[in-house]
């Protein structure tokens, strides 16, 4: 059985050098995400998409499961994460912030670097199809919870989600590979493409120590503990049962699969809060304060408990 030190050497370990550069830099310097995050999604995200899916050694079959799975994943971690809010009397936007932070994992900024670092290329391409999906789910599904809150209607959800390249990225590049258009791995597009891809996993990265840096989280760490359970346990759980279910005929496509749903929680949430329910409070403390503490907290807690879930993964315990 590979070693957890091995891992967190392997995998781990260069993830943790460059969140902690982001993190330091905003420190010493006072770093605005904003245009990074705004690079980010418009540019360096879009291009890692297509290239990866364009190019992606992974069968149609896979493709589908991968797509399928994560649906049925999502739609199991919101029903558990909904039902217990409502059993333990949460209700309106702090049952919404709630759900947010139970069910949306970080997917993008640490799960494809981590697949690529523990996986190689079949766990990156299997990683951002995962994350593809589950971004799209998020900027739809996840936006809509969180408008919930607010005053805006379908209308104003369907145009903060149509702003965003991603869901036509992976659109446009499904299409292509349906219709055989895809330009050859040589040719000058594939390979800007490529090039421009690669340099999301390091700046996705730095970003997130950014924002790390700039969370305000010690009023809330007490409520900390119930979406970290959630995170890395009830989630993967939740994934090993669609995993298990839909029976994967490549076992590293399977264990990345189940590792993705045991992700930190994502950042996006923050924003949504922030934008919406900015003013609501529970038990004195605002809601993206109770967001920003559960990204800050289960995203250092990941750096172990990862560690430990790629070497169970690798040793082929569960697929």
């Amino acid at each position: 059985m590979p070693s957890a030190l091995g891992t967190v050497a392997s995998a781990i370990f260069p993830i943790l050098l460059i969140l902690t550069a982001g993190f330091l830099l905003n420190r010493a310097r006072g770093i605005d995400p904003g245009p990074l995050n705004t690079l980010s999604l418009f540019v360096l995200t879009p291009a890692l998409v297509i290239h990866s899916i364009a190019l992606t050694e992974l069968t149609a079959s896979a493709l589908l499961k991968i797509t399928v799975g994560v649906g049925v994943f999502l739609a199991g971690v919101l029903a558990v994460s909904w039902l217990y809010g409502a059993v333990t009397n949460k209700e309106g936007a702090v049952l919404n912030a709630f759900v947010l932070v139970t069910a949306f994992g970080n997917t993008g900024a640490l799960g494809i670097p981590l697949a690529d670092f523990a996986y190689g290329d079949v766990g990156r391409q299997t990683a951002v199809l995962f994350a593809a999906v589950h971004g799209a789910l998020v900027f739809t599904l996840g936006l809509f919870i969180a408008l919930r809150s607010g005053d805006n209607g379908i209308g104003g959800v369907t145009k903060r989600v149509l702003r965003y390249p991603l869901i036509y990225a992976v659109f446009l590049t499904v299409l292509a590979r349906a219709a055989g258009v895809v330009p050859d791995a040589a040719s000058p597009l594939m390979e800007t493409l490529g090039l421009v891809g690669e340099a999301s996993i390091p700046v996705m990265l730095l970003i997130l120590g950014v924002q790390l840096s700039k969370t305000e989280y010690h009023g809330a760490l007490s409520m900390t503990v119930m979406p970290t359970l959630f995170r890395f346990v009830v989630s993967p759980l939740v994934g090993i049962v669609v995993a298990v279910t839909l029976g994967f005929q490549d076992p590293i496509v399977g264990r990345v699969f189940v590792l993705l749903t045991a992700m930190p929680v994502a950042v996006a949430p923050i924003i949504f809060v922030g934008e919406i329910a900015s003013d609501t409070t529970v038990r004195g403390i605002s809601l993206p304060e109770f967001v920003s503490a559960n990204v800050f907290v289960t995203t250092l807690a990941s750096i172990p408990l990862l560690a430990v879930i790629i070497t169970v993964l690798q040793a082929g315990v569960i697929i």
